[in-house]
């Protein structure tokens, strides 16, 4: 299960990022996921209590905003949404094409208190 260690890694960067301002604990935490970063939203809830145990996270609130997949055809130029990262063109039906947005994973905020 990656998302512990994604989770850890969150972990790390509020407290990198805590320690610079000399907080003791962050509020919120506002993350941006993308449908297409493999990142299983369900996961890494199951998993965010234990990982953010005794940090600065423990008590904040987590947002999460999920972002769309969508790509451009290097075919045709179409921009469509997708949902796997193997969907193809709706307009020529290529599979060739470049992910414009849907592969994030990063923290947006924090709210440091």
């Amino acid at each position: 299960m990656h998302e512990l260690s994604i989770a850890m890694g969150i972990v790390d960067i509020a407290e990198k990022e805590a320690k610079k301002v000399n907080a003791s604990a962050i509020e919120i935490i506002e993350l941006e996921i993308g449908e297409l970063s493999g990142v299983e939203i369900d996961a890494l809830n199951f998993v965010w209590e234990m990982a953010v145990k005794d940090s600065v996270l423990e008590n904040a609130i987590k947002k999460i905003d999920i972002i769309k997949g969508r790509a451009k055809c290097l075919d045709c130029d179409t921009n469509f949404d997708i949902k796997n990262i193997y969907d193809a063109c709706p307009k020529c039906n290529s599979y060739l094409k470049g992910i414009v947005q849907g592969k994030e994973l990063k923290v947006r905020s924090l709210e440091i208190s």
